[in-house]
């Protein structure tokens, strides 16, 4: 059995909210609350992210055993088929899921795997900046207190960074430099993976940030390309976690998608 921590709130049709690479569940928390009106919503961390333990020695961090993984997690909660929304990596995983007929609806913040191989260098690269930068305490304490370093780190992943408190910032930056699943997935074969899974056949809505800075907003296009049955969303003057830039509009694109899906169910 897979072990994982998780946070779950609310009732009625399960939703799952998948967080992206070094993130951890609280990545979802400006939204929870609107969720949980509406669903029972189960905010995950990733095995070897947040306080999730890693992987069984024999289960590898490759994106087949990763999805595998995950719908083994979604029948132990007693959650056949839920909706899903993930952001990064956590939006291609719920793609993935859905491909496999794993899901009843997606929602995907800038997912991955719509990049070049020139940008997904970038991506991966920036990150490993990022999780450098808190590499120390003292670092970590001087880079999150000081609001003009904190509004510069900020800004890498979010769009509005004068919105996420201090505290927050600098416990999503200790979980990030404390993750062993960053280089596990790393190690895995996220510096070649594209997503070539096909597409879903149920509803699924794609959301870009405009201040994307780690997985530029061009990528929307391809995406655009590859899932044409799809929603595409912009999301203006969001970054690339867009949770905490607009919460209204996140959490509203979610329940729209969701509210699809439980139609298509009924049908």
């Amino acid at each position: 059995m897979i072990e994982i921590n998780y946070e779950r709130r609310g009732a009625g049709e399960p939703l799952v909210l998948i967080h992206g690479i070094g993130h951890r569940w609280q990545a979802w928390t400006p939204v929870l609350d609107r969720l949980a009106e509406h669903h029972d919503v189960i905010a995950i961390d990733l095995p070897g992210f947040g306080r999730s333990p890693m992987l069984p020695p024999d289960r590898p961090y490759d994106v087949p055993s990763a999805v595998d993984a995950l719908m083994e997690v979604f029948d132990g909660l007693g959650v056949s088929r839920p909706h899903l929304a993930g952001n990064s990596l956590g939006g291609m995983l719920s793609l993935e899921i859905a491909a496999r007929g794993g899901a009843r609806s997606v929602t995907a913040l800038a997912p991955a795997g719509f990049w070049t191989a020139r940008d997904r260098a970038w991506a991966i690269n920036i990150l490993r900046m990022v999780r450098a930068s808190g590499s120390t305490p003292l670092l970590r304490n001087t880079l999150t207190a000081r609001k003009p370093l904190r509004m510069l780190g900020g800004s890498i992943l979010f769009g509005r960074p004068s919105q996420i408190g201090a505290q927050d910032m600098l416990g999503d930056l200790e979980s990030m430099v404390a993750a062993p699943g960053f280089d596990a997935i790393v190690a895995a074969g996220a510096g070649s993976y594209v997503y070539e899974a096909g597409a879903p056949t149920v509803p699924v809505t794609v959301a870009w940030g405009s201040r994307d800075r780690v997985l530029w907003p061009r990528q929307s296009r391809r995406a655009a390309e590859l899932l044409p049955a799809a929603r595409h969303v912009a999301l203006p003057g969001c970054g690339h976690v867009p949770m905490g830039d607009d919460p209204a509009a996140v959490a509203g694109l979610i329940l729209e998608t969701c509210a699809e899906g439980a139609l298509e169910k009924a049908a």
